[in-house]
């Protein structure tokens, strides 16, 4: 394998409109339209050529959301601060920002959807 292993992710949600309002409130980043036929995509923000990976809400019928088992951690500055946007985007939190030692800092929530994320900060 070469390369990062995670080349994509994809949430998938019930509520497109109230999970985007969710994510684009807590990243503060605008998601763009992707995709085609029977899904409907919206795409994070990339920044080509750079590490890590990218990703996208989708809803598809018959997809199911919330606890399926994957955990997607999103890079920030200080996850403190996404964090702290969460129960006002209308999510919850399931632990605020904790040291994982060397590696930094991570916070886990709920988005909108019951799908559990994490947030991931080097200080």
């Amino acid at each position: 394998m070469k390369g990062n292993p995670v080349r994509w992710f994809e949430i998938y949600v019930q509520d497109m409109a109230r999970a985007r309002a969710f994510y684009e409130t807590v990243f503060a980043a605008k998601l763009e339209p992707i995709g085609s036929g029977d899904l409907e995509m919206w795409g994070f923000p990339q920044a080509r050529g750079e590490s890590g990976a990218s990703g996208s809400l989708v809803r598809a019928a018959g997809v199911p959301s919330g606890g399926t088992g994957t955990l997607v951690y999103f890079g920030c500055e200080d996850c403190a601060i996404e964090a702290a946007r969460v129960a006002g985007a209308g999510g919850r939190l399931h632990r605020d920002k904790m040291s994982i030692g060397q590696y930094g800092f991570v916070a886990l929530a709920f988005d909108t959807e019951g799908n559990l994320f994490g947030m991931h900060s080097l200080r």
